[in-house]
């Protein structure tokens, strides 16, 4: 698949699109990350690319011409990509979306910086996508975590594609968290493992999994559950 990354600082994804499994991804050709710059279209001799806002307030806002322009340059190639906002206003980031997007033959991550985005820069995505309740500086860690995301579910990417079956939040696990995992050594300061998971008894395991996931997630995360519920 193809992802186009609107960024004013491509430089950021240097090291990260080199690395552990979204390197193998590029590298194998499974996944190709291509970024412009909003600075390219910038106006005037400074290559401006924000502004102060109508109205008055603090901080400057990115231009609608300059961002449209950018992104608009990134239909190139096709196919056309999926654009997306990262903003803290967008559908909170979860697992079920990281499935639809790796699903497409391309995307478009547009990050903000400064203090915001001109409201009409929305007219021109598909969707927009936030990582929680909380503001950061810039949308290009958002970017980084989306990328992984939906890099890990690209075929060949992992050595054991069976392993986004029963993880947190994956439809083989029913949108729970995932059970308890334990491996070598079997007993840690007193710390043992339990005995279903040695026990042999694939049946045993199973259920033991199972209870231990519904219990995990009704402890840590029981919103989870209330969703399943609705």
């Amino acid at each position: 698949m193809r992802v186009d990354v609107v960024t004013l600082f491509p430089e950021l994804f240097d090291t990260f699109q080199k690395t552990s499994l979204v390197g193998r991804a590029v590298e194998t050709g499974t996944m190709r990350v291509r970024f412009r710059s909003p600075r390219d279209f910038g106006i005037g001799k400074h290559k401006s690319v924000d502004d102060t806002p109508y109205g008055g307030g603090s901080g400057m806002v990115m231009r609608v011409d300059v961002l449209v322009a950018c992104m608009e340059a990134c239909d190139d190639e096709a196919p056309k990509a999926r654009r997306a906002l990262l903003t803290p206003q967008g559908r909170p980031f979860d697992q079920s979306k990281a499935i639809a997007l790796a699903a497409e033959p391309a995307i478009m991550l547009v990050c903000g910086r400064y203090e915001g985005f001109d409201e009409r820069v929305r007219k021109y995505v598909d969707e927009e996508i936030s990582l929680g309740d909380f503001v950061m500086t810039g949308g290009e860690v958002a970017a980084m975590a989306v990328i992984e995301a939906v890099a890990r579910l690209l075929p060949g990417v992992l050595g054991n594609e069976s392993s986004t079956h029963e993880e947190s939040h994956s439809p083989g696990n029913a949108g729970l968290l995932e059970y308890p995992q334990y491996t070598r050594p079997a007993e840690f300061r007193g710390d043992g493992v339990p005995e279903e998971l040695v026990s042999g008894n694939h049946a045993r395991i199973a259920a033991w999994r199972a209870e231990r996931a519904q219990a995990r997630t009704r402890a840590r995360r029981p919103d989870l559950l209330e969703k399943k519920r609705s």
